[in-house]
């Protein structure tokens, strides 16, 4: 059963699918955050007030859960001390945390060198190393 967190991520995720389907097929595979990335480039040119940024990390930043949790499994949880969500996946043979709101919120800010897809490689290698080892890491 879905938890409520995980059904808000979920129509999020999907409501940026629709919004965006004119910039690219979302369609939730690890490619398709090259086209997220591109957005992100562009939206960086902008001078975007907090809540516009806000509003965006999360539309964005459920579509790259989504991508995670679709591809690789995972669980989220609510951490109140940083007011967004988590995706927590391999419990309980490994845990790989993963926080996409701030890492869209660090692209549009700081450039190329907050690039979604190099930060999703560092999850999926996290991941890997997760099955075969028990690791357990935060991906920032």
């Amino acid at each position: 059963m879905q938890s409520i967190l995980e059904q808000d991520i979920i129509s999020t995720a999907e409501s940026f699918t629709t919004n965006f389907s004119d910039k690219g097929n979302f369609d939730f595979s690890v490619q398709s955050l090259r086209k997220v990335d591109d957005i992100l480039e562009e939206l960086g040119e902008y001078n975007i007030d907090d809540d516009s940024l806000d509003s965006v990390a999360s539309m964005v930043g459920s579509y790259i859960f989504e991508v995670a949790r679709r591809n690789y499994g995972g669980t989220y949880y609510w951490v109140q001390d940083s007011n967004q969500p988590v995706l927590v996946t391999g419990e309980p043979d490994f845990a790989i945390s993963m926080f996409a709101f701030d890492k869209v919120r660090g692209r549009i800010q700081n450039g190329k060198e907050d690039d979604i897809p190099f930060y999703f490689d560092g999850y999926i290698s996290a991941v890997e190393k997760g099955k075969a080892t028990g690791y357990r890491a935060t991906i920032i």
